[in-house]
């Protein structure tokens, strides 16, 4: 049986996500997700030189949810979250321990769930992106891109760098090295 991408219940698991977010991402992330397939959609995910699939499942949207997520960039933002989350969970059994400030170079600090959730001298920056269209070479464009965003982060801690690839069922992760 293939593993699952979990998003639809983030809070649950992640506390640095509240309900109203998971909600808000796993809404996203359903109607970026009804683009291209059905479900359930099996993902390739490719952690730094491994890779693995998993399957993505979720309730088809209605036309209210269409209508509430109908400018295409917030939700591909936000469905990006939803997935890059759960799939961070998933590769590194790593949990969003809190929203990332401006300029830090990530979207959000991940910790194991085990430890403190204000404890982040053991985190790990995440940096995501998600793309609705494009093909491998494309989102591997994407993920140089946000390597490189990660790496100008006011932070010290270590990184990650996440692009989510709807139309491609392809999720990249990498570790963000120093120059």
């Amino acid at each position: 049986m293939p593993k699952s991408l979990s998003f639809s219940d983030l809070s649950s698991r992640h506390f640095g996500v509240s309900d109203g977010l998971s909600r808000s991402y796993s809404e996203a992330a359903r109607i970026c997700l009804d683009r291209h397939h059905t479900s359930p959609a099996e993902f390739r995910l490719q952690d730094n030189d491994e890779e693995e699939t998993a399957s993505a499942i979720w309730e088809r949207a209605d036309e209210r949810l269409e209508r509430a997520g109908a400018n295409k960039d917030d939700a591909t933002e936000f469905a990006a979250y939803a997935l890059a989350i759960a799939a961070t969970e998933l590769l590194r059994r790593l949990v969003a321990v809190r929203r990332a400030e401006t300029r830090t170079g990530a979207d959000y600090y991940l910790g194991d769930p085990r430890a403190a959730a204000e404890d982040l001298e053991a985190a790990f920056r995440l940096e995501i992106s998600g793309t609705d269209e494009g093909t491998e070479v494309s989102i591997k464009s994407r993920l140089r891109e946000k390597i490189d965003q990660a790496r100008r982060g006011n932070s010290n801690l270590p990184a990650l760098a996440l692009v989510v690839g709807f139309a491609a069922s392809l999720i990249l992760c990498v570790d963000v090295s120093e120059r």
